[in-house]
């Protein structure tokens, strides 16, 4: 199994970056991998929920069905996904609070299909995952902190 943890610090509240980050819709705003989601996107999910999502990660397209398998409102959130004629893998987001607004933390965990897929992982593919997610939090920080987003 493979994990990429990326955090940063946002300044909003806990509930609003919450909302945000667990409403599918929202993640073409901020993920550089979403291409495209269908099912339940225009809130956040609750428990048992899904969405199934287009993505191309370290330059690999496919489609996964995302469904919500906790969920603490408003600081953990977990989603495990099924990739179309592959494995799969499980995000965590898990937000504080803190002096300066949330602290957010997001795990993506998975593991690879087969062995050769595994050594390209630890070769190549992980360190273009951990450059996309790092990005990730860089435009949601961003989408969250500008002034068209500050809201009431």
């Amino acid at each position: 199994m493979a994990q990429i943890q990326t955090s940063v610090q946002i300044g909003r509240p806990v509930p609003d970056v919450f909302e945000f980050v667990t409403t599918p819709a929202n993640w073409l705003i901020w993920h550089p991998s979403s291409v495209s989601i269908t099912g339940a996107t225009d809130h956040s999910l609750e428990t048992g929920e899904q969405v199934t999502e287009e993505f191309v990660v370290a330059g690999k397209s496919g489609s996964v069905t995302w469904t919500v398998v906790e969920r603490e409102a408003p600081s953990r959130w977990v989603i495990s996904g099924k990739v179309a004629g592959a494995g799969g893998g499980d995000i965590a987001y898990s937000l504080l609070e803190g002096d300066r607004g949330t602290h957010f933390e997001r795990v993506f965990t998975y593991k690879m299909s087969n062995w050769f897929l595994s050594l390209l992982d630890w070769l190549f593919i992980r360190r273009r995952i951990e450059a996309e997610s790092r990005e990730a939090l860089r435009r949601l920080k961003r989408a969250l902190e500008s002034p068209a987003s500050a809201g009431p």
